[in-house]
């Protein structure tokens, strides 16, 4: 116990996992309680208030907020200088008149001015005018015009002009005052009953005088009703006679004054709705939120949204605390029972803290995005969830994939829904996913295993939707359910095509190798079997047929024998670099260039092609379960006939016993770690001590493959992976049929004469 306490290793994976576990607490945010509601849930009995609570009545405040905004008047901009010469202008025009006899004396101007210059008027206000005067002739109007502003007598036209203009400019003091807007540019929104604000142009500040919209068009202010048209009778010497002809004149006269200031209105608009008090919606405990056998719509989930914020502004800080520290004890549970499985059944990843982390990585990032996209309207937690098991079942393997999906649907649904239904659509999502993906041969195995999940989605949610509502017909004029169940459908299959576009990206962050991958590196136009081919052509053939052999046996236990195979093809390419010192490379007849070496030379040499493989294989970026293989294949076996070499030596010479110590004379391993990597060795081994024998009858192979099998459990080459005695047995026996399949013996045939060939 006390060994286990002071293990650095244990407490450096504990310390690991412990820090996953708080990183899970703050990613899942387990202070706060999960909102459980989204778009299209059947709420079969109806929700009521938990809690009493106020919210925004938006459409309250809306209304006030439109009352306050057709209470802001229209800012308009009065600039009334082109005013101040209109009695100047009036003065000039009634003297001509006075001066005149007849139209023709009259300049065109005041002419058009006065509406005299056509028997029909121009505009209706000139017709108007016209036959107010009693009558449509020109000549007629203008001798009577003439004569209101001459009178009887003549020598005081002038007098009774100037008093006409006198008169005439206080007349038009409420022009100044409220301005002319132009009829044709009356802004959208003004109404009769609008009230405009008045400002004089040059002001700073928005205050005024207030008017409406007839009270500052000209042609309801000179009518009867209007306040110049009432102001007639105030002014003398405006009498009946002259006063069509002076509002005709102001008709034509009178240029439009008020301009729009839309910024000022605008401003004024924003202020006015920014200064509505905002109304509020108050429901009792027990209020209904939600009537009993409807589907949540936008409307009532803001509803429920606002309960639920109130709620969690009424929980204190100790609450919330005890929340996360439960949350945190659930997850100290879970995580207990997995580390139980790794470590029973994955010991490589429990052992490999790179790995460890990585896989944890991996669920809390799964588990923090699950729950980010998871709200309305993404709804797309099965994309990150059905990615990680994926993803875990190509890098690991199906067991492990299947467990971490349980896991994160558990997780995902405790920090969301809260509801069984959706951890039954996760979790069978997942296991549809994990089920088929036994091996990955192409990326097509990825995407038809999505479609297959994507399928289970929507039969999964549409049949615990049939089982929650009780009716089948309900569920299928639910329109927004339907929708959401095919888009999560459709989801499943964007997480198979991230997977399918990452591999490479996850067979460097794993460590492993898919069977694409291989399938690739299999091809022997790979450049380094194509070197093995020219510089070391004896190893590539050792090399195939070991890969074919090693294939074959590594089936029978249940491994994976294109990896094997594929490693076969490298294992040895660490020779190529002296590959006349390996006997398979030889000619016949020459010399073993060993002869000229001492035994602890030669064995350097021999070893160092496993480094040498390891360095090549680095270098052409070969994947790490190949350079394993490479690295593995011999494990701490022993050179055995250089060091009986070497033993004989020292016997012989008593100063050079040192130099049979048995450890110089060892690869360095490590031992195989794998079943695919302890196949190899066996075999590896196997076909080359076949080649040694004369006559390889089955018995002498039998004998030599168990041999040879035995030797290597009794140097524990095995004791680092996972191979059991069973599979061992299955190993040797299939190695034995292979190899006596290859050197079977073959008929003798008669020698054929050349007279018989002849014939």
């Amino acid at each position: 116990m006390v060994g286990l306490i002071q293990n650095r290793g244990l407490q450096l994976r504990l310390g690991i996992v412990f820090v996953a576990i708080l990183l899970l607490v703050v990613a899942l945010q387990s202070w706060r309680a999960p909102f459980t509601y989204r778009l299209g849930d059947y709420v079969p009995h109806g929700i009521c208030a938990k809690i009493p609570f106020e919210r925004i009545d938006d459409d309250e405040t809306e209304r006030a907020r439109d009352k306050a905004e057709d209470a802001v008047a229209f800012i308009f901009r009065n600039n009334t200088s082109q005013l101040a010469s209109l009695p100047v202008e009036l003065r000039a025009q009634l003297g001509d008149i006075a001066q005149a006899d007849s139209l023709a004396k009259l300049a065109t101007e005041t002419l058009e001015d006065f509406g005299l210059t056509t028997t029909v008027p121009a505009t209706e206000k000139a017709r108007e005018a016209g036959e107010r005067f009693g009558t449509t002739s020109p000549e007629e109007r203008f001798q009577k015009l003439r004569a209101a502003v001459v009178g009887p007598d003549m020598s005081m036209a002038q007098t009774r002009i100037d008093e006409m203009v006198e008169e005439f400019s206080q007349f038009i003091a409420p022009i100044y005052e409220k301005g002319v807007i132009d009829p044709k540019k009356v802004p959208r929104g003004v109404t009769p009953d609008k009230l405009l604000l008045i400002v004089p142009e040059k002001q700073q500040d928005e205050t005024g005088s207030e008017a409406l919209l007839p009270q500052v068009r000209l042609q309801d202010q000179l009518n009867e009703a209007g306040q110049l048209g009432r102001s007639w009778g105030k002014f003398p010497s405006l009498k009946k006679d002259i006063q069509l002809a002076l509002s005709y004149w102001l008709f034509k006269r009178v240029q439009p004054t008020l301009t729009f200031d839309q910024v000022a209105t605008k401003n004024a608009i924003a202020k006015a709705r920014a200064n509505v008090e905002i109304r509020m919606e108050r429901f009792n405990e027990g209020d209904t939120l939600i009537r009993p056998k409807e589907t949540i719509n936008p409307v009532n989930k803001t509803l429920l949204a606002d309960e639920y914020e109130a709620a969690e502004k009424e929980i204190s800080i100790w609450a919330r605390i005890a929340r996360a520290g439960i949350v945190f004890l659930l997850l100290l549970v879970l995580a207990g029972l997995n580390s139980y499985y790794i470590l029973w059944n994955e010991p490589k990843l429990a052992a490999d803290v790179g790995r460890l982390v990585t896989y944890l990585a991996a669920i809390v990032i799964t588990a923090f995005l699950g729950r980010l996209v998871s709200f309305d309207p993404l709804r797309a937690e099965i994309v990150p969830l059905l990615t990680a098991v994926l993803l875990i079942g190509v890098a690991y393997n199906q067991f492990l994939a299947t467990l971490t999906a349980f896991s994160l649907s558990l997780v995902l649904t405790m920090s969301t829904t809260g509801r069984l239904e959706d951890f039954l659509v996760l979790l069978a999502t997942s296991a549809a996913a994990i089920i088929p993906l036994r091996r990955v041969s192409s990326r097509a195995t990825l995407i038809k295993v999505s479609f297959f999940s994507a399928i289970t989605y929507f039969v999964i949610s549409c049949g615990a939707a049939v089982i929650e509502t009780q009716s089948l017909t309900e569920v299928y004029y639910n329109t927004q359910f339907l929708v959401m169940s095919a888009k999560g459908a459709s989801l499943c299959l964007v997480a198979g095509y991230l997977v399918a576009g990452s591999l490479p990206f996850v067979e460097k962050l794993f460590g492993v190798v898919t069977d694409m991958t291989l399938l690739e590196l299999s091809d022997p136009s790979h450049p380094l079997l194509q070197d093995l081919v020219r510089l070391a052509p004896g190893t590539y053939n050792h090399s195939v047929a070991v890969a074919s052999i090693a294939e074959t046996a590594v089936e029978k236990i249940g491994g994976n024998g294109l990896l094997v195979r594929v490693g076969a093809y490298f294992h040895d390419i660490g020779k190529m670099l002296k590959p006349q010192y390996f006997v398979e490379n030889m000619q016949d007849g020459s010399v073993s260039r060993h002869a000229q070496l001492n035994p602890a030379m030669s064995t350097l040499i021999i070893i160092g092609h496993v480094k040498d493989g390891v360095d090549l294989g680095e270098q052409y970026g070969l994947p790490a379960p190949i350079i394993d293989i490479i690295e593995q294949h011999h494990g701490t076996t022993l050179v055995e006939y250089f060091f009986r070499e070497a033993t004989r030596i020292a016997e012989c010479t008593p100063d050079h016993r040192t130099d049979a110590e048995e450890s110089s004379f060892r690869y360095p391993g490590p031992k195989p770690q794998s079943k695919e990597a302890g196949v190899l060795m066996i075999v590896d081994a196997c076909e080359s001590a076949c080649r040694t024998l004369t006559e390889p009858t089955p018995k002498r192979i039998e004998s030599l493959v168990s041999n040879i099998v035995m030797r290597r459990l009794l140097d524990d080459q095995f004791d680092e992976c996972d191979l059991q005695m069973s599979d061992i047995r299955s190993i040797q026996d299939s190695v034995i049929k292979s190899l006596i399949a290859v050197y079977h013996g073959r008929i003798r045939y008669p020698e054929v004469t050349r007279e018989t060939q002849t014939a």
